[in-house]
């Protein structure tokens, strides 16, 4: 088949909520959704036999060089948004194989992490089954005013999240290993020592990007460094956590709460220990997932997706296809 030959079978991985069609006009493709989601690489390697273009939503489904390797028919990748740490770019090009990103919008992120230190500082999901069991106020949130909010990862995200922080009225500090005082001075925050975060905030929320010398940023020892009560917040990715720990401090009744929407298995199985996990919130990767940023998503991917068919210049291009 030509390199540029159209495309006869488009898979679009993970649409758990059956959202991609209706996000965009996918008219004349042949598209195939996927609901589910298929942890097995041998599995998923059997099910992408003969697909030529695959559609991926951030980072739900890894795809390693051990899987494309597998996928001789592949031509063309679509990942949604333009960076995503689990497709190998290396392998794509080895291959010649084309990857496309997509234009996102960064405040959704920003906006589940707020709802989520909102929610688990007023209770509002304790309150909320309370209510619905015939209790009335069972018990007291915490204002925001006049506390420390500490952000990890002052980088585009976490400076959004600091300056909402400054308007409830909170002091804002924060830490990442190249954080100067006077980056952190521009958002509205503090420059501090990463133990002096921990010691200090009544609430971490964390906007890291994971990489070998985050991974386990929090362990037992940040945990036990916090103020009892305090408060923690991941939306950023479940590595920068230890998890074992976290499940440990929650049970002790050390840490407050903790609002999580990143998990180190997604979908979570059922019987996952952060289930058992007291004083939680868990919520299931949501922060990007809103109808205005699925609409670019998908018409990105559609857009990409006709380019290939019409032999037009592909956008967003992070791998580049093989020669005519």
């Amino acid at each position: 088949m030509p390199a540029h030959a159209p495309l006869a079978r488009i898979a679009v991985l993970d649409d758990f909520g059956g959202d991609a069609a209706a996000a965009a006009d996918w008219s004349g493709l042949p598209v195939t959704f996927f609901r589910d989601h298929v942890e097995d690489e041998a599995e998923l390697a059997e099910r992408l036999s003969g697909f030529d273009a695959v559609v991926l939503i951030r980072e739900r489904t890894p795809f390693p060089r051990s899987l494309i390797a597998r996928l001789p028919t592949l031509r063309l990748v679509v990942t949604t948004a333009m960076r995503n740490r689990t497709l190998d770019l290396e392998a794509c090009a080895d291959r010649g194989i084309a990857v496309c990103g997509t234009r996102s919008l960064g405040a959704p992120t920003v906006e589940m992490t707020w709802a989520l230190i909102l929610g688990l500082a007023r209770r509002v999901p304790w309150e909320d089954r309370a209510l619905r069991e015939g209790r009335w106020q069972t018990s007291a949130g915490r204002s925001l005013e006049g506390s420390v909010l500490g952000v990890l990862g002052l980088g585009k995200l976490g400076r959004q999240v600091a300056v909402l922080g400054r308007a409830f009225g909170m002091e804002v500090i924060a830490w990442s290993a190249n954080l100067t005082e006077e980056a952190a001075a521009e958002a509205g925050a503090r420059r501090v020592e990463k133990a002096a975060l921990f010691r200090d905030a009544d609430i971490v929320t964390l906007h890291l990007v994971l990489s070998e010398r985050s991974r386990g940023v929090v362990g037992a020892a940040e945990l036990a460094a916090m103020k009892p009560g305090a408060l923690l917040v991941n939306t950023a990715r479940a590595g920068l956590v230890d998890q074992d720990a976290l499940i440990a401090s929650l049970r002790s009744g050390h840490l407050g709460g903790a609002a999580i929407d990143v998990h180190d298995r997604e979908p979570m199985p059922p019987g996952h220990p952060m289930l058992e996990a007291p004083r939680t919130i868990l919520t299931p990767h949501l922060g990007y997932v809103t109808a205005e940023n699925y609409r670019l998503y998908f018409e990105g991917a559609v857009e990409c997706l006709r380019a290939w068919n019409a032999g037009q210049p592909l956008p967003r291009l992070l791998s580049q296809p093989l020669a005519a």
